[in-house]
């Protein structure tokens, strides 16, 4: 079947991307699941995260990372299992298994153990040594609602410590960092962040469909968006596409031609 053309859709950007970015969350999906989903949307994911520290414990990592080089997708380690390692005086040991096992990107962050913006930064450089880094931002903490005008100054520390991009918190459940309780997007914090860095630079957490169209209809269909779930790849670039009511932009039939004489 040929592809679909008949519509009039947005400008969106081609893989190799450097924005329009959709980073997946996966929480440790076997390989014939991760092989199944690039069968239709591999186009549409340009940076895997393995989730927290699933990287330690999947007998399928080898296999899982080949295919998703063999389609031209980051690879990116969690960074929760470098926290961890980090905790335990073994961050270089662990960028050194991230390197052999074939990850090309790793999440520097300080969400799960004590860490300070100075050690942040010195992890930072150690990762940007061999890997693209992406530097996450903002509390994990229920409750936890940082005040918006001290995210840009951690995101600007990050970029001049060496990260690629800087990720704006929201976990897998959407109700922290970038989101209020009930998973309502922080606008005081978006427009922030923004302020300080260009949105290029920032992948927006936005794993619930009503913060990804929030963030598409915000700043348009080549946003970055990240944890993603592996379950919404494609409704996402539906979301981007104005395929979606949420964000489609539909002209009038008369408009269109299409009303009455």
């Amino acid at each position: 079947m040929p592809p679909a053309d008949f519509l009039d859709l947005p400008d969106r950007s081609a893989k190799p991307r450097t924005t329009g970015l959709t980073h997946v969350l996966d929480p440790g999906a076997g390989v014939r699941t991760v092989a199944d989903l690039l069968s239709s949307a591999a186009a549409h994911i340009d940076i895997w995260k393995v989730g927290w520290g699933t990287a330690y414990v999947d007998a399928g990592l080898d296999a899982k990372i080949a295919l998703l080089r063999r389609q031209g997708i980051a690879v990116c380690l969690g960074g929760t299992m470098l926290e961890i390692a980090w905790a335990q005086d073994r961050a270089e040991r662990c960028l050194a298994w991230a390197a052999g096992a074939g990850f090309d990107h790793v999440e520097v962050s300080r969400g799960t153990v004590p860490m300070s913006l100075q050690d942040k930064g010195r992890l930072i450089a150690l990762a940007a040594r061999r890997f693209t880094v992406l530097a996450e931002v903002g509390s994990k903490a229920p409750g936890d609602q940082q005040a918006a005008r001290t995210w840009p100054h951690e995101c600007l520390r990050d970029l001049d410590a060496g990260a690629a991009l800087v990720v704006t918190e929201g976990r897998q459940s959407g109700t922290v960092g970038t989101f209020d309780s009930a998973g309502r997007v922080r606008p005081d914090v978006v427009e922030a962040v923004v302020s300080a860095v260009d949105p290029s630079r920032v992948v927006f957490e936005a794993p619930r469909s009503t913060q990804q169209a929030w963030f598409v209809r915000r700043f348009g269909p080549d946003v970055n968006l990240g944890n993603v779930g592996l379950g919404e790849v494609l409704s996402v670039e539906t979301l981007r596409l104005g395929l979606r009511s949420d964000t489609a932009a539909l002209p009038t039939q008369q408009s269109a031609g299409a009303g009455p004489a």
